[in-house]
């Protein structure tokens, strides 16, 4: 399963348990207690009483998976993602009630030959902490249909290692239920949390996901079937527990028998929502089409999605929250270089050692401070690599015109190459052959310094405003070493350089804007009299101010923008000489 793309692969494995654009609430209080639950506040709620999706928060699926290089999802489901399967519409066995629908449908598309929906808040909506609570509805589940309200990490780093919290999922495998005394998948709803476990790193999973649903108690079985009819799914969350709980006819029942410790930190960060309705896969009984016997079309309906503080804890945050790091020094790995912000390994950032079978732990002193990157390379002929990965994307698009500095002391005749990639999987290398000086790096075996121009080091495809891996060394293909050796790396450090202002724009007629940073735009007319100015940023709720009149010409600075934001204006003002107000026509500007 990969994370950046929403691709969900469950698999149940042999570890039982678990040992701002707009900031809505962020608040801290006494001890919580997700078994004596003070609920607060409603801190945010998807009601879906509308007319149609509302894709300022939630964004549809269009595709089978292998638009994404993963076909089924990572999950061999037979269903195509179409937005045309989602409707906001009168659920027809509750009179009043406004609901989300998702519906499965035998249509093909392609090689698919069902068709279904599936809708996230990804960049838009994240949660962290609170009593988050879903009132939902399945059809018949049968054999073959998987329904699921369920949450990732918003981290960047590859599944499980950004963590995955499933608040209900229906259609488990008979071999699943087994354990309940196989009740009908119409009778049997569960949750789930999978995380990056060392314990669960054994062979057949390689991806060490650690699931508290292995061989653990974690369902409802209702007395009556839950197909057409609404019943509550909460989670209850907060630093130290989770506790998934059922609401059925008034009755709340726990899913697990106790609350789950939170024992990763990637279940200490914030979170986004996703709701599907999937079409087999190795999750059901249906490998493949004619083992689904659901009847279809099916809908799934989600009456509402809503977000409570829990003790006085939880936040919802709106839009996408990396913030560009601030032009000057931005800190990879080092101790002493004075930076404005820098990544901590361990707490911000990990270090990964790619191939074990080339390369370990190394015994070459830092450069400088008290720690460093040190590798043993001890396999001739094999491949080496690894690197420093956020935990969070960083936008360093503030650095474009910088240098990215890097500390190694590595024989000279090793030819390597460094890199970064963006959380789109773009990757860019630069090539330092042996016994040569490139970008200022002295080949004499000893420390030295590199110094690569971010343009260089970006290349044509990564994008500096989303970046995962931050600095990668690795191997030659060409030329693999032909010996051992040990190297290191230390006080990397991406500089943006002198920041320079850009020059005014000459002014073309009575209005115009001016760029003086990259977070601000100043809007301006020099008609002598009041003037206003409108706005919007990226398509966004519209600004309306009374510009400020100094002599003759009328200024406003807009704060908190950032590259690439595209900014929609238009002004209204006193025109002296003609004794009216004039409506300028509307432009666009893009954040340079």
């Amino acid at each position: 399963m990969n994370q950046q793309n929403q691709n969900r692969h469950l698999k149940w494995k042999p570890f039982q348990s678990l040992a701002a654009t707009a900031l809505f609430a962020a608040c801290t209080g006494a001890a919580a207690s997700v078994t004596n639950p003070v609920i607060g506040q409603l801190l945010w709620s998807e009601e879906f009483n509308g007319t149609s999706l509302n894709t300022g928060v939630w964004t549809a699926s269009d595709g089978n998976g292998c638009q994404i290089n993963l076909c089924g999802y990572g999950n061999a489901e037979l269903q195509y993602y179409s937005p045309n399967n989602l409707s906001i519409v009168n659920v027809p066995f509750e009179s009043g009630t406004r609901a989300l629908a998702i519906q499965a449908r035998s249509q093909t598309v392609g090689s698919n030959v069902f068709t279904s929906g599936k809708i996230d808040t990804k960049g838009k909506v994240q949660v962290q902490y609170g009593m988050i609570e879903v009132r939902l509805a399945t059809p018949n589940i049968a054999t073959g249909l998987w329904p699921a309200a369920w949450m990732l990490g918003v981290s960047p780093q590859t599944w499980p290692r950004n963590g995955e919290i499933d608040i209900m999922e229906m259609g488990h495998k008979a071999s699943m239920r087994a354990s309940a005394g196989n009740p009908s998948p119409n009778h049997f709803t569960g949750s789930n949390v999978i995380t990056w476990q060392q314990a669960a790193c054994v062979p057949g999973n390689e991806s060490c996901a650690a699931s508290t649903a292995w061989q653990t108690k974690n369902w409802y079985i209702p007395s009556t079937s839950l197909a057409n009819r609404f019943v509550t799914y909460r989670l209850y969350w907060d630093e130290s527990q989770m506790r998934f709980t059922v609401v059925d006819n008034g009755v709340e029942r726990n899913m697990y028998d106790a609350p789950l410790p939170v024992n990763s930190t990637a279940l200490q960060a914030p979170f986004y929502l996703l709701l599907n309705l999937a079409v087999g896969g190795n999750f059901t009984d249906a490998a493949n089409p004619s083992q689904v016997t659901a009847p279809l079309p099916g809908t799934m309906y989600v009456d509402y999605v809503r977000v409570y503080q829990l003790d006085g804890k939880g936040q919802v945050k709106l839009g996408n929250q990396t913030v560009p790091e601030v032009a000057g020094k931005f800190g990879v790995f080092t101790d002493t270089t004075a930076v404005n912000n820098k990544l901590v390994a361990g707490t911000s950032s990990d270090i990964f050692l790619w191939n074990g079978a080339s390369s370990g732990a190394g015994n070459t002193a830092p450069y400088e401070g008290s720690n460093v990157i040190a590798w043993a390379y001890t396999a001739p002929g094999q491949w080496f690599g690894g690197g420093v990965q956020a935990r969070q994307a960083r936008d360093l698009s503030n650095y474009r015109n910088g240098t990215m500095r890097f500390r190694i002391k590595i024989p000279a005749n090793v030819s390597f190459n460094i890199g970064v990639g963006d959380t789109y999987t773009n990757q860019n290398w630069v090539n330092f052959p042996a016994n040569t000086s490139t970008h200022g790096l002295v080949r004499n075996g000893e420390w030295a310094q590199g110094s690569i121009p971010v343009s260089t080091l970006l290349g044509t495809k990564v994008a500096a405003q989303s970046l995962l891996d931050v600095f990668m060394i690795s191997s030659d293909a060409n030329r693999l070493p032909t010996s051992t050796f040990q190297f290191a790396i230390d006080d990397i450090v991406w500089d943006s350089g002198t920041t320079t202002t850009p020059p005014p724009t000459t002014p073309t007629g009575p209005t115009w804007v001016t760029q003086p940073s990259a977070t601000t735009l100043q809007f301006n007319t020099n008609t002598g009299s009041w003037a206003d100015v409108h706005y919007t940023v990226n398509n966004g709720a519209q600004q309306n101010v009374r510009m400020r009149l100094d002599g003759s010409t009328n200024t406003y600075i807009a704060g908190g923008l950032k590259i690439g934001d595209v900014v929609r204006y238009s002004f209204t003002y006193w025109d002296p000489a003609r004794n009216f107000a004039v409506d300028t026509a509307w432009q666009s500007y893009t954040m340079k």
